[in-house]
């Protein structure tokens, strides 16, 4: 009697853990997940700054000479300057040509020569070496690309979430109703679904134009496939499980039911879907803007920075494609990491054991 009553108390007082907590145990027993996971905050923080102009505010800013080598390449200077510049360092000798008195615009000349004291320039030196290099019009290359992330995951984490709500609502009511409009919203999805993804998009980018709202609009309306054949599953298993009934029997409603009481079941399976849509995307964005199809021409992300990448490569300017490659291949790749170790940690079966 005693042994069934600390077994009975024993049981009382152990506490249940929830997947949440299981998971972020699980996942920092993952060394190369939670490795991941520090440098997509890192990138996170980088773009939170962009957003607020904090980081990669300078971009814009002139303040080297044309293609700029960057300061650890051991060239000389004039290996790597651009032709026109090296044509104006050695032209520097006397101009013969027609006299002020047989030019037609002489006298015009000589009046403004004498207020060229007013309007002299006081612009400041251009730096011959940046500790990136520099690109066609002297900007910094490091600047560029701190901005060019920033924007980039801007519109891969705001496409996958707009994603992600129109997947998840038109999912949850297909699963949830059934019927005529199971039919109807799997009609439309195959439909859609039957034209290739890139083509959609090029086909709503070149209607809808340029530009970074333009872009994650169109990301969003064509990139949601997935997830509504992920919660149109899980909802049609889950609508007749016990809670749901319970929820029914004391009169909660249909929308209650769908979004209070199942989607929370289902809310690490989204994760991981976010976390999917915003890789994805962001290699979507690289795509458009290289095509010309992304962001604006005042704007800059790191598909942009890669359409400028083969005319410099074909003139031996590599600094930027470089810059471009490290920053994106590190954030592609630690994304992925991370979505494979969010995947199993949140699985409930393997939290279960």
């Amino acid at each position: 009697m005693t042994t069934l009553q600390n077994a009975v108390g024993g049981a009382q007082t152990a506490q249940s853990r929830s997947l949440w907590s299981l998971g972020w145990q699980r996942l920092r027993r993952n060394k190369v997940g939670f490795f991941s996971l520090w440098i997509v905050m890192i990138y996170l923080l980088i773009s939170i700054g962009g957003w607020f102009n904090l980081v990669g505010a300078s971009w814009v800013d002139e303040v080297g000479v044309p293609y700029a080598p960057p300061s650890w390449v051991q060239e000389s200077v004039d290996d790597v300057l651009p032709p026109a510049v090296e044509l104006n360092k050695r032209d520097t000798g006397p101009v013969e040509g027609m006299t002020r008195a047989e030019d037609p615009i002489g006298e015009a000349l000589t009046e403004a020569e004498k207020h060229m004291a007013q309007y002299a320039e006081h612009a400041t030196p251009k730096q011959e070496r940046l500790p990136f290099g520099g690109d066609l019009r002297g900007r910094d290359v490091i600047q560029k690309t701190l901005k060019g992330t920033s924007t980039s995951i801007f519109v891969g984490v705001f496409g996958a979430l707009f994603s992600l709500v129109i997947g998840c609502a038109l999912g949850a009511v297909s699963g949830y109703f059934g019927g005529k409009t199971d039919d109807f919203l799997n009609w439309f999805y195959s439909v859609f679904t039957s034209v290739p993804d890139m083509l959609l998009l090029l086909s709503f980018a070149a209607v809808s134009g340029r530009g970074i709202t333009t872009i994650i609009s169109v990301m969003a309306l064509t990139s949601w496939t997935g997830t509504y054949r992920l919660v149109r599953a899980e909802y049609l298993k889950l609508k007749g499980r016990e809670y749901v009934q319970a929820a029914d029997a004391i009169g909660a409603g249909s929308s209650r039911k769908m979004f209070v009481h199942i989607l929370p079941n289902i809310s690490h399976l989204l994760l991981v879907q976010f976390s999917l849509l915003t890789v994805a995307l962001i290699k979507y964005e690289a795509i458009l803007s290289f095509l010309g199809f992304g962001v604006g021409v005042r704007e800059v992300s790191l598909g942009s920075m890669l359409a400028e990448a083969p005319t410099e490569l074909i003139q031996g300017y590599w600094w930027q494609m470089l810059a471009v490659t490290i920053a994106m291949s590190v954030l592609v790749t630690a994304f992925s990491l991370l979505v494979d170790a969010l995947r199993d940690a949140l699985d409930p079966r393997a939290a279960a054991k």
